[in-house]
């Protein structure tokens, strides 16, 4: 019996761990097409500049060429460009990446101005919802979708007016039915 209420504990505790590590993740910004980059290479003003994150999810710096930055947070990919730079190019290279404008968000179904629109900082499903003018009349409130990822590896995410908005998100008001 103690073997089984163990067991049934372990089983429990690893499904929770799972549970939050999942919803870690899908909380963590990365950069992906659409994104517009502010590259500092310290010291170095002829590699600094503006960058767009590119279809193929890389970006084209001088010196260098591309970099793909795609899926990456933006430490990481300061540091992937760090080890691009020294290996062969600067002894010690410090990078910073700062976010100048955010891929869109997109907001469908039972909204009354369904559309893309212009990713803030901090927006949860309600932020995005009054950018499209609010909800319907048909509006199901209480099952809303977001869809985040690629093509690939889309997921959907079960949300309310609460859960936070991550740029290039889908965000779906279904229709009610009574």
């Amino acid at each position: 019996m103690k073997n089984i209420i163990l067991t049934a504990t372990l089983l429990f505790a690893f499904s929770c761990s799972v549970t939050a590590s999942q919803s870690h993740a899908q909380t963590v910004y990365t950069i992906d097409n659409g994104d517009e980059l502010r590259i500092t290479v310290f010291e170095e003003e002829t590699l600094s500049g503006d960058f767009s994150v590119g279809t193929d999810g890389s970006v084209t710096m001088p010196l260098i060429g591309p970099v793909n930055v795609r899926g990456l947070t933006p430490q990481a990919a300061q540091q992937t460009i760090a080890n691009v730079l020294a290996d062969g190019y600067l002894r010690h290279p410090v990078v910073s990446i700062d976010i100048l404008h955010f891929r869109p968000v997109y907001v469908l179904g039972e909204v009354n101005q369904p559309g893309e629109y212009k990713y803030v900082s901090g927006m949860n499903v309600l932020n995005a919802v009054a950018l499209g003018s609010g909800f319907t009349y048909r509006a199901d409130q209480d099952d809303i979708i977001i869809i985040r990822g690629r093509e690939n590896n889309r997921i959907e995410i079960p949300a309310n007016e609460q859960s936070i908005v991550l740029p290039g998100d889908i965000i779906h008001v279904t229709e009610r039915y009574f």
